[in-house]
This record gives C-alpha cells, structure tokens and sequence, in this order.
C-alpha cells in the first residue's frame, strides 16, 4: 500500500512557474481568473510600492495569470498587457470576453449549423460553464449558447504573454 501511495503522490502533476519552481499557491500558471470589481489597480511589480500603471474598469473581465507571488498575480489582460494585481482583486469565477469588433452568435449546440439563441456584442463579458470539442458553454439564466473557443479570449491553455516581459 505504501509503495503505491508514494507512487501516486510522484505522479500528480506539480504545478510550476515558467521558470520552473513550484507555483506558491500550488495553482497552475497560466491560469485563469476575472477581475472582481470596477476598480483593480495594475502594478509594475508585485507589491504597494510599486508604481499604479493603470487601473481596469471592468468587473469580470477573463486574465490569465502567467506568474505569482503568494499575494500577488502577474496578469495578461485582453489587450496583451501585462502587470501585477493582488490576489485579493481576482476571482476563480470563469468569463470569457468577444475581443472582436463583430457580434458572436450564441447557438443552441456545438456547431456552426446550429440555430442562433443569442449575439454576444462586440467587446463583451459573458460567463463561461465548460467547453469541449472546440466549443464553450456560455451564459446565464437570460442568455445562453454556445460559442467556438476559437473566437474567445479567456479559454487559452497556453500563456498568451510572456512571464518575462517588463509591465
């Protein structure tokens, strides 16, 4: 028992930084997460005393994060941008952000065929349920469809930004 248990334990995957050290939160990076208010102020560096470089105004709004510090977060934005946000400001609840300048027609199955239910405008939030095959589930009680993750920002395995890169 003990030697499968320690087998197990080897198995399971660690999560690391780019650099390769262990996450500090033991969290995948990159990750997602959503910007919980209106009001998130976006850093230089990890820390008070780093200079403010912006602040989003946009509750909900789908970051990747492509490193950490115990209590803070370096963050992709939609736009490429990269900074730093304390983790206090971020949350585990998923959306995902049309970064066109087109409407995204929400369908009632995972295909291009399938009846159009909704349009997402152009450089909108929705809520994100799953995805699979190539399709996400999005939406609430109101609006619902489903959508290919091609077309979205805030469903991207891979880092969008590099981890390196100076905010």
């Amino acid at each position: 028992g003990a030697v499968a248990l320690l087998l197990g334990a080897a198995a399971e995957p660690v999560a690391v930084m780019p650099d390769g050290r262990p996450t500090p939160t033991r969290q995948p990076v990159p990750r997602w997460l959503s910007l919980k208010s209106s009001e998130v102020r976006a850093r230089t560096g990890p820390g008070l005393d780093y200079r403010i470089l912006w602040e989003y105004r946009a509750a909900g709004l789908p970051v990747q994060v492509i490193a950490e510090t115990r209590e803070w977060r370096k963050i992709c934005d939609p736009e490429g941008s990269v900074a730093w946000v304390h983790r206090s400001v971020v949350s585990r609840r998923r959306t995902v952000f049309n970064p066109s300048t087109q409407e995204l027609p929400l369908r009632s199955g995972r295909s291009e065929t399938a009846a159009v239910r909704a349009r997402l405008a152009p450089r909108a939030l929705i809520a994100l349920d799953d995805c699979e095959d190539g399709w996400c589930d999005l939406g609430g009680r109101k609006v619902h469809g489903w959508a290919p993750e091609s077309a979205l920002f805030g469903v991207q395995p891979r880092a969008l930004c590099d981890a390196d890169r100076k905010s």
